[in-house]
């Protein structure tokens, strides 16, 4: 039974991520994970920027969904569809600072409660 090529790409061991998605885990792990100020630095500035992207954010989407819905056509001429778009994008954006965060906090984690015998 063929499930298509994802299936078949799967069977032979690939991952959806190419060599591309591998060169930036390495250089994460080289450069940032491998040095534990670098990985506190790293995760305090992830907390800002995912803080800072989700303040506020469920007010603007229901202000966006409330003029589109009230205004129709008129507010995506004006913006509206435009706005809901970077709204999307900045919450996008700040769960992959959140996930920079928790990557972060797991090997800073680890490596405190590593026996050190």
């Amino acid at each position: 039974m063929d499930l298509g090529p994802a299936a078949r790409s799967r069977r032979l061991g690939h991952t959806w991520a190419g060599k591309g998605h591998a060169n930036v885990q390495q250089w994460f792990h080289r450069v940032v994970l491998s040095r534990r100020w670098v990985t506190f630095v790293v995760m305090g500035l992830s907390f800002f920027v995912f803080g800072a992207g989700t303040l506020n954010l469920f007010m603007l989407f229901k202000s966006n969904a409330e003029l589109l819905a009230n205004f129709g056509w008129q507010a995506v001429m004006d913006g509206g569809l435009l706005q809901l778009v970077q709204l999307l994008l900045a919450g996008f954006a700040s769960l992959a600072a959140y996930l920079v965060f928790k990557i972060c906090e797991y090997r800073l984690v680890q490596s405190i409660a590593k026996d050190p015998g």
